[in-house]
């Protein structure tokens, strides 16, 4: 073994250090999972167990396991099966839980029996950031990903694919039967085995059959025309390619635009983000703490009434509008080409044209006006790019200032989408990097939003470790 660094003999006897905490640098992330649990109040979150029982046999304290809990995510080992193992590996879960080794069963409930607790305690970490005055700058990006859940794909049903099931089914019944007759026909020419296993084959399908009705039946009957298996919420929703798909949940993420911390996360069963945009800049409000915020979002998010509703309490969305309508492909007029005076109420046509107000009707939405002028349509050149009728219609919300308030936010602001981009895109890159190719690795809406607050808490911490350093994030968290 000449020229190379050469190991001791695992039998040769050595001395070890003193103690655990020899073994655990100054520097190490670990100590900072200790000193922010520490700080908690775990009565006051609401972990059960906080307060030990008179009787019976002693529990781990709460603060033992969410130790252990944060660990895992902060090192990429969420399974309570492999938290079990590590525990009694690894020294720096031994420094850090006193040598104690719950069995995986305890690790597993303690995650379920306290989502509620996690969820809050990764507020308190948002609240932290705040505290060291991270989050002044009162600009974030909200987006929304879709995360696997443990339920496959095939065990999933809509209203398609119950019945496309049972047509492909069918076809295999009649391409078996039909074989039968071909070898009745034939005598004996196919082997009697081979005919038994293909009335077998008949057999199964037929019971299958019968469970793909059934399921049919109750996806008819279902809220949402869905049914999922092995994880009741979890929903089939599309991707951005075409044709694609996955069952899983739609997380969404609130990110601040300086620092990159997620100042606010939810899990939804929803495959669209249209009803997300008020939600989740209200929780991004309330966690800044700022009276006034602006909130970058994707064409996804595009929705009137959200952003009336965000207007009214003091947030700035930035949303780009969807054109929906097809007009620019037909060679036609879109609707941003006619200019709406405001003091005089009327629109401007691409001719010069005045468009004023004939008519009020009300939708779900509230009172929407409508603007013609059918002298001017009637004579009018331009008309066969402007409207296929005889006059052209423009209708007008009630709170369409809001919508155009936000346009010209975004005119002012052209690299919007781009800040958008890299401040919340990469994050749910990194999070899907750490939890692996599942995911997401327990069931139900409200374990999945537990085991995601887990997540994010480990990312938080991480990113807070990066910038400050070990030693000044143990200090701001003790003071």
């Amino acid at each position: 073994m000449g020229r190379f660094v050469e190991g001791q003999d695992c039998r040769q006897g050595f001395l070890l250090l003193a103690s655990l905490d020899d073994y655990v640098s100054e520097d190490n992330p670990v100590r900072v999972i200790a000193a922010f649990i520490d700080e908690l109040d775990l009565h006051v979150l609401g972990f059960a167990g906080a307060t030990p029982a008179r009787t019976g046999r002693p529990s781990y304290h709460p603060s033992t396991m969410l130790k252990i809990y944060l660990y895992g995510y902060l090192n990429r080992v969420q399974s309570s099966r492999r938290l079990e193992r590590e525990t009694q590996r690894n020294i720096e879960l031994m420094w850090l839980t006193g040598r104690l080794a719950p069995d995986f069963k305890t690790i597993a409930n303690f995650r379920r029996e306290n989502g509620p607790a996690i969820r809050a305690t990764c507020r308190q970490f948002v609240m932290l950031c705040r505290r060291l005055g991270l989050l002044t700058q009162a600009v974030v990006a909200v987006d929304g990903s879709k995360f696997k859940a443990v339920n496959n794909r095939d065990r999933n049903y809509t209203v398609h694919k119950a019945a496309k099931r049972i047509e492909q089914v069918e076809a295999s019944i009649d391409r078996y039967l039909a074989t039968l007759d071909r070898a009745d026909r034939e005598g004996s020419d196919v082997p009697e085995v081979r005919v038994d296993q293909i009335r077998e084959k008949i057999a199964g399908l037929r019971r299958q059959m019968q469970f793909l009705k059934g399921m049919a039946e109750q996806v008819d009957n279902a809220p949402d025309r869905q049914v999922s298996l092995t994880d009741p919420d979890a929903r089939s929703m599309s991707t951005s390619g075409r044709g694609t798909g996955i069952v899983g949940y739609n997380v969404q993420a609130v990110v601040d635009a300086e620092h990159h911390l997620i100042v606010a996360h939810e899990v939804v069963n929803e495959g669209h983000d249209r009803t997300q945009l008020a939600p989740m800049s209200r929780q991004a409000k309330d966690a800044i703490g700022a009276d006034e915020i602006t909130v970058l979002a994707d064409r996804g998010y595009y929705n009137a009434e959200q952003v009336l509703e965000c207007d009214a309490i003091g947030i700035l969305p930035s949303v780009p509008k969807t054109d929906t309508s097809g007009k620019a492909q037909r060679g036609l007029f879109t609707k941003a080409e006619y200019v709406y005076d405001a003091d005089k109420d009327h629109y401007t046509c691409p001719a010069g044209a005045q468009l004023t107000r004939t008519s009020i009707r009300s939708d779900h939405r509230g009172e929407e006006y409508k603007y013609r002028n059918l002298t001017a349509c009637h004579t009018c050149e331009l008309r066969p790019r402007c409207t296929p009728e005889k006059a052209k219609r423009i209708r007008r919300w009630a709170n369409e200032a809001v919508l155009e308030a936000m346009q010209k936010r975004l005119d002012l602001l052209p690299e919007a989408m781009a800040i958008r981009r890299r401040t919340v895109e990469h994050v749910f890159g990194t999070l899907k990097s750490w939890m692996g190719s599942t995911h997401f690795l327990t069931r139900t809406l409200k374990n999945v939003r537990t085991e995601m607050s887990l997540s994010v808490l480990a990312y938080n911490m991480k990113r807070m470790i990066r910038m400050m350093g070990v030693p000044a994030l143990l200090e701001a968290i003790r003071t």
